[in-house]
């Protein structure tokens, strides 16, 4: 699968040469657009070229689509070119001169030369149709039907859409766009293709929620109108009633996808990678089966089943993988499912494995840390706040006594620290310290000590007039160590809240 997206042609007109088109009596901006469409031609001419010398372009299908119809921008003429021909409609119009663009396909022993299609063929077909070439699953909750049939030389065999559906909220205007909408080419508009009609419908203004009677409605029969020419709404009630509602039903707010391919999350505090290939397709997939490659050192035991026979439609393969490292040296693991479907997923994620639990009594702010989410002091050995040495702790200042080797965080936050079970008792004051409070009075927080899951502190609610909260727990046994502080009276300003003198003791 090769994707090319040159950015020809396109504004402005920027090209090497003119070339063949020098001489031409056009405007350099005329003469430039028309150069970059023979590169464009000349660009895939290269590849088919490359396809053929491969040895490969038998089984190769190519297929050239643009993104909407003829531009004006940047001093271009498109009537110069006849660029939309007998549609109507230019770029961001929702007229078919607007919409409608080739799909050029070529694929020598299986399209023949000359052979067209009157199929609607919108850009989102692209995905199942490539899938259904390469004899891949393909996600089933799309709007997009497999073209494959018509390539095929089965046209008869392709699915139609029951309708296409255009929406348009634009605020780029150029002249003739905005003559060919009646100067309302800043207004929300939608379309809608059903069968022979074709209806354009336009808001009042930017609000896509008002009644369907502050619309005006267009209708036009592409079979006998494909320029769109005439408007027959008026004699086609009912045609304008069904496609409204069509029109409003082809519209939603939010889609929930249904899950597809592979995921991994990581949880290095668990130590666990878990992953999750989800068959989002409509046919089962056979053979299922979920590897994990390791650098050179690493090990990985899944605690559940990693294949599975068959993968019904809708249903996922979900398993945990205990992972251990050498060191806490990050590292990118990529994870693979493959199925006999065929298919063949990888989900790469970073895995920043456990730090070593400390050896011998430390200040926490002497420790690597396992996270920290909203601190700027608890990552001084790391990053040391850009002010400090690494690894010395932010001084922290209660009363005007100041302590050593603290953390100075914002509320909400969490730290947490790899204790290894080797811990035995945790002492710290935490409050809202002497910086905050000389700042401002209003801060006031609740500071929270965790372990493995369990809470084993929440202190009353912090600020500066009550001063630092004194913490001695017994901490034996305690893998994780979480570090957090909470907002107490709904406003997060100045609710900077230190913990100073975090320590533990070894068991």
């Amino acid at each position: 699968m090769l994707l090319l997206a040159p950015n020809l042609p396109h504004a402005p007109s920027e090209i090497p040469d003119v070339g063949a088109y020098a001489t031409r009596p056009w405007t350099q901006a005329n003469k430039a657009h028309a150069a970059q469409i023979s590169l464009l031609d000349a660009q895939v001419g290269a590849v088919v070229d490359r396809l053929r010398a491969r040895g490969i372009a038998q089984r190769t299908v190519v297929l050239v689509a643009s993104d909407n119809g003829p531009h004006e921008e940047g001093g271009v003429d498109p009537d110069l070119f006849d660029a939309n021909g007998p549609l109507r409609g230019y770029k961001r119009n929702l007229y078919e001169g607007g919409v409608r663009v080739p799909l050029i396909a070529w694929s020598p022993g299986r399209i023949a030369p000359g052979t067209t299609s009157t199929r609607p063929t919108p850009l989102y077909d692209l995905l199942p149709t490539l899938a259904d070439l390469a004899t891949a699953p393909a996600p089933a909750d799309i709007d997009g039907l497999s073209a494959a049939p018509v390539l095929n030389g089965a046209p008869a065999l392709a699915p139609l859409h029951g309708h296409l559906y255009w929406y348009r909220d634009e605020q780029g205007v150029t002249g003739r766009a905005d003559t060919q909408d009646a100067g309302r080419a800043k207004q929300v508009a939608e379309a809608i293709r059903k069968d022979r009609w074709k209806a354009v419908r336009f808001a009042p203004g930017r609000d896509r929620t008002v009644a369907d009677s502050a619309w005006a409605f267009e209708l036009y029969d592409l079979t006998v109108d494909p320029g769109e020419k005439n408007d027959v709404a008026a004699g086609n009630p009912s045609v304008v009633a069904s496609l409204t509602t069509l029109l409003r039903a082809s519209w939603t707010d939010t889609y929930v996808r249904r899950p597809w391919g592979l995921t991994a999350v990581a949880d290095p505090s668990a130590s666990t990678l878990t992953t999750t290939v989800s068959n989002g397709g409509a046919r089962p997939w056979p053979d299922v089966r979920v590897t994990l490659p390791l650098p050179a050192g690493w090990t990985a035991t899944p605690t559940g089943p990693a294949t599975t026979a068959s993968l019904a439609p809708g249903q996922a393969l979900t398993t945990t993988w205990r992972v251990s490292a050498p060191s806490s040296a990050p590292a990118v693991l990529t994870p693979q499912a493959t199925t006999s479907a065929p298919a063949r997923f990888t989900a790469a994620t970073r895995f920043t494995p456990l730090p070593a639990p400390p050896t011998q009594d430390s200040h926490l702010s002497d420790l690597p840390w396992v996270s920290a989410t909203n601190g700027w002091g608890p990552v001084e050995i790391d990053r040391s706040n850009g002010k400090q040495a690494a690894g010395d702790g932010t001084p922290i200042a209660f009363g005007g006594v100041t302590h050593a080797k603290g953390l100075g965080v914002h509320a909400p936050s969490e730290i947490v620290y790899h204790l290894g079970g080797r811990a035995s008792r945790f002492t710290a004051l935490v409050g809202i310290d002497d910086f905050s409070t000389h700042q401002s009075s209003t801060g006031a927080t609740r500071a929270i000590v965790r372990a493995d899951g369990r809470t084993l502190l929440t202190t009353a609610t912090l600020t500066g007039a009550t001063g630092p909260t004194a913490i001695d727990l017994d901490v034996r046994g305690v893998r994780l160590l979480h570090l957090v502080v909470e907002d107490a009276n709904a406003r997060s300003s100045f609710d900077h809240t230190s913990w100073a003198r975090p320590y533990v003791t070894l068991a």
